[in-house]
């Protein structure tokens, strides 16, 4: 199974995609990470993206795609792919599609994290993250535990991101809604979105995931 998380930023998509790598043995595929893995790996892929990105330029679409054919070509795919942060355009969704396509891949499932604006203003000024895993905080709803280790490995270093303020975050909020959430009536037209409500418990939103995957 190959799915499309949708949703802001904030809105769980990376703390979701994990419970489906552990629950389901399917495969993330972040786009960040992906091109931070490939400008060190010393493949031509690789190699083209640390060009890029050591001349201070945007990386292409094309490269994103071809670092994406990479790994749906590598075996790799355990219970399928998990495509986190792409795409974020009508015109990469149609590129993704066209590989899938040629590849003889499909598109089972695009799940849209529906959020409030406010609500997740608020959450997110709250987060930090465990330096060693990933793991996720929230001052509010799951706060770091009291012996100030992480629950999830042990680390004991916390960090926040520099733009999980409100007006970084506003800003991020709007480029999503110019450039990403056209692409809810797309797969809504496609039949292939369902929405579930982001701004739920953790466990609440992997259940409606749960369900609406089937």
């Amino acid at each position: 199974m190959n799915i499309i998380l949708l949703g802001p930023p904030g809105a769980g998509k990376g703390t979701q995609a994990r419970r489906l790598v552990e629950d389901r043995n399917m495969v993330q595929l972040s786009t960040g990470d992906m091109l931070r893995e490939a400008r060190t790996s010393g493949t031509e892929m690789g190699k083209i993206v640390a060009d890029v990105m050591d001349r201070g330029n945007l990386v292409t679409d094309e490269i994103v795609i071809g670092l994406i054919r990479e790994r749906l070509t590598s075996g790799e795919n355990g219970g399928g792919y998990i495509f986190d942060g792409f795409p974020r355009t009508l015109a990469q969704a149609d590129a993704l599609g066209n590989l899938l396509s040629e590849l003889n891949e499909t598109l089972d499932a695009v799940i849209e994290m529906r959020v409030d604006d406010e609500a997740l203003v608020s959450r997110i000024t709250a987060r930090s993250t465990c330096a060693a895993c990933g793991e996720v905080y929230n001052d509010l709803t799951k706060p770091i535990p009291a012996d100030g280790t992480c629950s999830n490995c042990g680390g004991t270093e916390f960090t926040r991101r520099a733009d999980d303020n409100e007006d970084s975050l506003r800003i991020r909020l709007m480029a999503y809604y110019k450039q990403t959430s056209p692409l809810i009536g797309y797969y809504y037209a496609k039949g292939d979105l369902s929405s579930v409500n982001g701004l739920g418990e953790i466990d609440e939103v992997g259940a409606e995931i749960a369900a609406a995957l089937g």
